[in-house]
């Protein structure tokens, strides 16, 4: 039988999924890739796989809104190092990524067909406005290479899979020009998003006086834009007596997303903890995974997730902000839950209690009593990463197949 039709029951742990207001202990029956059942008696068959998580969190499968994963690049071009989409992220209990704007039009075909189409991961993501993307990094400062109608026709050409429009890393720290107008890269891709139905993700910097941020969040984005990176030390997220900027909360009054986005250089405690202690949280919790960072600060999601955890923000809160909510922002509403008849995308965590210190992108600590570690993933019905062996027999009780070498009837 195929691994993702077995039936596999979770065994009493603690389901969570803060889009259906479930968390209490019981059990989930996984069969043919699908949720079937939710209960605290479910009876198990010869056939059925039975998995004990007890003490353990029972979630959706986790989704990473920002990494980088299109395939490695010829050393001759300037491009992005990325992941192995599949190695990365079901380690940490990620079932869905979403590559963000690794590849412009130029580049999106051979994206889908190489790796979106053939990975386990379920891959989405946004195309870039700049025709190389991060592919050739050099085409995202050329608005000869912003395209609109072709940006806007991948995207309506590949619905189901792609989440919107990037602009991004154009025109840092440099005098403006009649050849880079300050707002070119933020206005073709919100023209190329109008014209596609779909929101725009902004990685940006401030250019100062022409390129401002509270214009970027309160004049260009609109209601369902996502600002990424937005704990970055290039922000004013804080005014001069400490309190979260006032431009801030009128933008997501006014409906635009704010995306963590880690990555090496884009997290800032100093940003980061006092909104919090505001009320003022990411509306999606995402890494900006790629290799430059998989050593630290990022290391995975996992690890984002408990620096908020360590930060005070409730289990609850922190899985609903790397499940539902991203699904909602991408326009996935099927995806970030446990419902009955859906997918079985599933991830069992474990939160630690220790002594754990965290880094951000300027190279300081937080210090943290809790982390999260994932037990096993689940996706699509099959079990996909299980380090703990919880899935298998031991070997000494193995059925007769374990004992039996190659050949022997």
């Amino acid at each position: 039988m195929e691994e993702h039709k077995k039936e596999i029951i979770l065994k009493g742990g603690i389901i969570l999924d803060p889009s259906q207001n479930i968390h209490e202990k019981s059990n989930i029956r996984i069969l043919n890739g699908k949720i079937v059942e939710i209960g605290k008696d479910l009876p198990a068959n010869k056939e059925s796989k039975v998995i004990s998580v007890d003490g353990c969190y029972v979630t959706p499968g986790l989704i990473d809104m920002h990494c980088h994963i299109y395939p490695s690049f010829p050393l001759e071009q300037d491009g992005l190092p990325t992941i192995h989409p599949e190695a990365h992220m079901f380690q940490s209990g990620v079932t869905t990524a979403v590559d963000a704007g690794t590849c412009g039009s130029r580049d999106f075909i051979r994206f889908k067909e190489q790796v979106i189409d053939k990975s386990r991961l379920r891959i989405l993501a946004f195309v870039n406005i700049a025709s190389g993307g991060m592919v050739n990094l050099g085409t995202e400062q050329d608005i000869h290479e912003f395209h609109p109608e072709i940006a806007a026709a991948m995207a309506k050409t590949f619905d189901s899979v792609v989440a919107g429009i990037k602009t991004a890393h154009y025109w840092v720290g440099i005098p403006f020009d009649e050849g880079h107008p300050p707002w070119e890269s933020v206005d073709k891709a919100l023209e190329a998003g109008n014209l596609c139905g779909k929101p725009v993700m902004a990685d940006f910097q401030p250019n100062l006086p022409k390129r401002t941020y509270e214009d970027l969040i309160l004049k260009k984005l609109r209601p369902g834009d996502i600002h990424t990176h937005v704990f970055a030390q290039q922000f004013p997220i804080l005014d001069s007596e400490g309190k979260v900027n006032a431009s801030l909360i009128d933008a997501r009054k006014k409906g635009v997303l704010f995306d963590l986005g880690h990555g090496a250089g884009s997290f800032w405690f100093r940003n980061a903890i006092p909104a919090y202690q505001q009320g003022f949280y990411p509306d999606v919790i995402s890494t900006d995974l790629y290799m430059d960072n998989v050593a630290g600060p990022v290391i995975n999601l996992l690890h984002v997730m408990s620096k908020y955890l360590s930060m005070g923000m409730p289990v609850k809160e922190v899985v609903y902000r790397t499940t539902k909510r991203p699904a909602e922002v991408i326009g996935h509403k099927e995806l970030g839950d446990l419902r009955i008849g859906g997918c079985a995308d599933v991830a069992v965590l474990r939160i630690e209690e220790g002594k754990f210190g965290y880094g951000d992108s300027g190279h300081t600590r937080m210090n943290g009593n809790r982390r999260f570690e994932c037990v096993m993933t689940i996706r699509n019905g099959e079990i996909v990463y299980d380090p703990n062996a919880l899935s298998m027999p031991e070997w000494e009780t193995a059925p007769k197949a374990y004992w039996t070498p190659p050949g022997v009837l």
